[in-house]
Order: structure tokens, then sequence, then C-alpha cells
């Protein structure tokens, strides 16, 4: 079992379809002990979830933008376990304005709102959960490749990109502390969060075309299974790695169907 008697936070299930929930599911299976967060309306939704679990999790409230949320889940997971062996970021939130080719238009305080809970937020939650975290463990992020301009993505996909550098810096300054810090780019999936991309099919459609291994927008399993990878000890010399699980979309320059991408 990859995950035997590791203690993990996840963070950002909403629904079961949510990638988040697929990666509770899997560390569970691996033997994991997991404690999920949500916050405001969406409590509810992560609590159903959390039910459905093989081991019905318990779910804590964190607004990773509040600093007192964070140290909340800290004493608590301090109170619960001792220690943390790593988490899942799962969060990011644009609005509306700085999504759907609004992108020369987005006015300063809706960047500012989808960077701080986007990207910075990685910086928040590792500083927050460092002390419990020891000498060792893993933090992985969940990103979508940014390495090029996407339609309709606009200030989101900047905030991925952030997000990937963060990723790299805080592997620098963690890991001599044995801290690995990852992040799993995937391939597109029918979530929630997906739902409030304006033209998300735009992109679900091209990924289907291109993609070596095809791709099942539906099936968040093989993201899963990655980052169970990741937090595991099998994982152990890897950091700083953006890893893609996309079906093979990233490497592909343009598709094989007359229709192109």
């Amino acid at each position: 079992m990859l995950l035997k008697d590791k203690r993990l936070l996840i963070t950002g299930v909403l629904t079961p379809q949510s990638i988040a929930f697929a990666v509770a599911k899997a560390a569970q299976e691996e033997g994991a002990e997991v404690v999920l967060t949500s916050f405001g309306k969406a409590m509810s939704l992560t609590e159903r979830s959390a039910k459905r679990l093989a081991k019905p999790a318990d779910v804590l409230e964190m607004d990773v933008n509040d600093p007192d949320h964070i140290r909340a889940v800290h004493d608590d997971i301090r109170r619960r376990w001792g220690g943390l062996d790593g988490f899942l970021h799962a969060i990011a939130f644009a609005p509306q304005d700085a999504l759907g080719g609004n992108f020369v238009h987005t006015p300063w305080e809706s960047v500012q709102t989808a960077f701080q809970t986007s990207t910075y937020s990685l910086k928040a939650l590792a500083e927050g959960m460092l002390p419990l975290m020891g000498e060792g463990g893993s933090i992985v992020a969940l990103d979508f490749d940014a390495t090029v301009a996407w339609p309709i993505y606009d200030w989101m996909g900047v905030c991925k990109a952030g997000l990937e550098s963060v990723t790299r810096y805080l592997a620098r300054d963690l890991g001599p502390q044995g801290i690995r810090v990852n992040a799993v780019s995937a391939g597109p999936l029918k979530t929630m969060a997906a739902k409030g991309i304006p033209g998300f099919e735009i992109i679900a459609d091209a990924w289907q075309q291109r993609a070596p291994l095809g791709w099942d927008t539906s099936d968040p399993t093989p993201v899963a299974r990655a980052v169970v990878f990741l937090l595991s000890e099998w994982a152990g010399g890897i950091t700083a790695e953006i890893v893609h699980v996309d079906g093979g979309f990233h490497a592909i320059g343009a598709s094989a169907s007359p229709a192109g991408i």
C-alpha cells in the first residue's frame, strides 16, 4: 500500500466528480488517513461527498485566504494526529470577468482575487502546515498546462503559470527539510469547477482529438493515481516537477484529424 499510515489533508472536494474526491478515495485505498477542507456554502456539498468515501472523512472549515482558518486547521491536525505527511492543493477561483475572453479588460481587483486564491494560497497553506510536517513529506498541487495561452482561460492561465513557479520555489526552499513539492497538470475534466469556465467544451473537444492516448473528460482516476504516487515514498526523488496527466496532449503539436485543433 503506497500510503500506509500516511496522514493527508485534501482540499478542493466538492462533489464525487471532483479530482480531489478521486484523490481522497485512492489515498484511502492505499492506506492513508484523510481529512478534507471546505468553507462557506460549499461545506454542505463537501460533507455529503465525505460520507461517500469508504471511510467517511471529517471536513474542516478553511478559507485558504484567511490566515486564522489555516491556523485553526493546523491546530486541529496537531490535536488529531500530531503531524502531517502531506497535502493536496486543489484550490482555484477567478471572478467571471477574469475569464471568457475578457483578458485585456479585467480589473486589478478581479486579478488579485484570482491570484491570491489560485496561486498565493499554495505558499500560504505550505507555510501554515510546515510545522506539522517535520523532516519530510509531500505537497501536490493541481495544475493546468500554463506553457501556452488558451482560449477563454485568461487570467486563470496566468495564475496557473504562477502556481507552477510557486511549486518550484517552494521545492527549492523546503527541500532541505525533506519536503517534496510537485504539481500535476491534468487534462480537462468535467467537474463543478469546469462548469465555471465559459466555453470549457472548446478545450475538452480538442483534447480528445489530439491526445495520443485519448482522454476521458469524465474520469479523474488517472490524475488521482498520479497524485497518490507523488504523495508516496515511491516518488522520493521527485520534486519541483510538473507531471502531465493529459493523455499526452501537451507533447503533440497538432491533431492528426483533418479538422486539426
